[in-house]
């Protein structure tokens, strides 16, 4: 029954897909089929007061993993994990922030960017992401850190706070809820199940990554720019560069069937035990996201035996760091800090 549904969804949003194809066909067929790719990568990306550009070989995959350092090595370890459609620019602001007092590592995950994409999905099972993490952690020469995450990326940080909790000091999470809230909460609000329909829809296999590649990538614009689903009027928008930066990396031929890979192996994995989260745990949610429902975040709090922190802004979108970075930056450094002031206490 539960792979009944599954599929019988992936059907109606496969059936939703192909109208909105036919659609932009009938209104504009010269231009549906336009694909660019950007053969150079835009000046924001070489930006030297981001950090440097690194690159670390996981001794057990084999995988040769692409991320981006700033701050001085031997300061304490602040890893950021991104979520879906990005990649380590999205952590542009918290790179600069953080930098003074941690050695700030923005990683591209597996299948992402610079990052080595293995060509099978059973490749992107969550216990493959998760041992990602615990590797590249050891392959930085280091046995904790500070762990940040937002979308996917943040279903990936706490499901390694789960399982890893001694290389966790502090767990801090972007518009993404406990793993186990989350798949309760789908099953039991269809208004949920419907804004999760890209989950289902992920499922088939080239379909979902030709349908970005229409009018030059226009699905991926308008994830960031558009009224329903981008950064608020309110917000700090996206600058043109910015955007060629995300067109830059995912025009690539290939580029996007690894991240879609991610989300072709999550229903194998469901449903996910009830897991509790022992570390100081901040949780940061944009209230106008278009994607996940702001209920998820107050129930989350029943996971974590710990301190447990919930901040809500009324203003921000999805897309919260890149939204509203001077806020979550101020309130990520009042988590740290008061974290360090009760441990001293």
């Amino acid at each position: 029954l539960f792979w009944a549904l599954v599929y019988s969804y992936c059907g109606v949003c496969a059936c939703i897909a192909g109208l909105r194809l036919l659609w932009s066909i009938g209104r504009r067929p010269g231009e549906t089929f336009r694909w660019v790719v950007r053969e150079n990568p835009p000046a924001c990306l070489n930006d030297p007061s981001l950090g440097t550009h690194c690159y670390v070989r996981i001794k057990d995959s084999g995988l040769r993993f692409h991320y981006v350092a700033a701050g001085e090595r031997g300061k304490p370890l602040m890893l950021l994990l991104h979520g879906f459609p990005e990649f380590w620019y999205s952590w542009r602001h918290q790179l600069r922030e953080f930098k003074s007092e941690y050695r700030v590592v923005a990683l591209d995950l597996r299948g992402y960017g610079e990052t080595d994409a293995p060509p099978h999905k059973e490749n992107y099972k969550l216990d493959c992401l998760i041992a990602d993490i615990k590797d590249i952690l050891e392959s930085l020469g280091y046995n904790k850190c500070v762990l940040i995450g937002h979308d996917w990326g943040g279903m990936i940080a706490w499901l390694v706070a789960i399982c890893y909790p001694e290389m966790v000091t502090k767990l801090i999470v972007v518009n993404f809820p406990h793993p186990s809230v989350f798949t309760e909460y789908i099953l039991r609000h269809p208004s949920q199940l419907i804004k999760s329909g890209y989950y289902f829809f992920f499922q088939m296999p080239w379909f979902p990554e030709f349908m970005f590649t229409l009018n030059d990538f226009k699905v991926l614009k308008s994830l960031f720019t558009s009224q329903a689903t981008g950064i608020g009027r309110k917000g700090c928008r996206l600058t043109a560069e910015d955007i060629e930066a995300y067109l830059y990396v995912f025009s690539q031929p290939g580029a996007l069937t690894g991240p879609i890979n991610h989300y072709r192996t999550i229903f194998s994995c469901l449903p996910l035990q009830h897991h509790e989260v022992i570390m100081p745990t901040l949780l940061l949610w944009g209230e106008r996201d278009a994607f996940m429902e702001v209920e998820m975040a107050e129930i989350t709090r029943i996971y974590v035996k710990n301190h447990f922190r919930l901040t809500i802004l009324s203003e921000a979108s999805h897309w919260l760091q890149q939204d509203q970075p001077d806020i979550v930056n101020k309130l990520i450094w009042t988590f740290l800090k008061e974290e360090t002031k009760r441990k001293r206490e």
